[in-house]
């Protein structure tokens, strides 16, 4: 099954000889319809009919698919995720052979709500994604066979191994993975949302709040400009919770520390650049503004290439 962003949605599905059997989540204002049609005497569920009210919110939408998905894989007749006893099932280590194809992306902080967001804009691209969490029978729940949830010590060698396995690159949207790991061998790409300049822009009790944070970030483009592995680092303006795909972009030097970008388009960005990978680094740093972007991928590679130019 395909995901699709519900605001994306701007009519109501219609069929003839259908009989509609609504169902609406509180306090939203998206609803669906399953339909049923007729068929030689018989009553049989024909499609989805989904009402689109308003545009929803990208984690209002978190929220729908998070409650949802029980549902529907109840309703397609899918296993249960967990045990009986409520506990989660455990992979097999055989599962997991050493030459399997690198082609997943792993998420780290996949609880945080930026980490949610490069989840889902990596489901809408079929991607392969595997998730480190603090709540695995949660993260089973919420994203179900779409993605191979994982939680454990990541200082824990094995354990890493385990999560690296099949991972061709790593989307890191908070500060604190990279400093706190060992060897990322068999890695391609890791692409970093950093803060980095927006925490160098605090002060007085703002600059205390995020001394920690500001020290994590630092350590992180530190280990990973050392790693010998190609990365992304990707430094935003501050991160705000609204609507994404409201505004356009601006990459201007400087940006990142002056403006501010939604979290929904930070992530998307993220995803972005899983399909531009530089030969060694590439830093740049974006917000929203005036500048609209319909390729995302010659984009990239225009910044990558002025970047590449300046560095000269």
């Amino acid at each position: 099954m395909v995901l699709a962003y519900a605001a994306t949605l701007s009519s109501t599905l219609s069929f003839q000889k259908s009989v509609p059997l609504n169902s609406q989540r509180s306090g939203t204002s998206f609803g669906s319809s399953f339909l049923f049609s007729r068929e030689n005497g018989s009553v049989v569920p024909s499609l989805v009919v989904c009402h689109a009210k308003k545009k929803l919110s990208f984690m209002e939408q978190i929220l729908d698919y998070i409650e949802g998905g029980p549902k529907l894989r109840k309703w397609y007749g899918a296993p249960d995720i967990l045990e009986k006893d409520g506990t989660a099932i455990e992979d097999d280590e055989d599962d997991y052979p050493e030459d399997e194809v690198r082609d997943a992306v792993l998420v780290t902080d996949g609880d945080s709500e930026t980490g949610q967001m490069v989840i889902l804009s990596l489901i809408v691209k079929k991607a392969r994604v595997k998730t480190l969490v603090k709540d695995k029978r949660v993260a089973l729940e919420a994203f179900g066979s779409y993605v191979e949830s994982m939680a454990g010590d990541t200082s824990d060698k094995r354990f890493l191994k385990k999560a690296l396995r099949g991972v061709r690159t790593i989307i890191c949207p908070n500060e604190g993975f990279l400093s706190s790991v060992g060897s990322l061998q068999g890695v391609q790409h890791v692409i970093v949302l950093s803060q980095l300049s927006v925490y160098g822009g605090k002060s007085g009790f703002q600059s205390m709040m995020k001394s920690n944070a500001k020290k994590l970030a630092e350590q992180d483009e530190s280990v990973l400009k050392t790693s010998g592995i190609p990365y992304t680092i990707i430094r935003t303006g501050a991160l705000l919770d609204a609507p994404g795909g409201k505004r356009g972009f601006t990459f201007d030097e400087g940006c990142a520390a002056r403006g501010s970008i939604s979290k929904e388009d930070a992530a998307f960005v993220c995803v972005a650049a899983l399909d531009c990978v530089p030969q060694t680094g590439f830093i740049f740093e974006v917000a929203n503004g005036d500048n609209k972007v319909s390729d995302w991928k010659e984009c990239l590679a225009t910044l990558m290439e002025e970047t590449s130019q300046k560095l000269q």
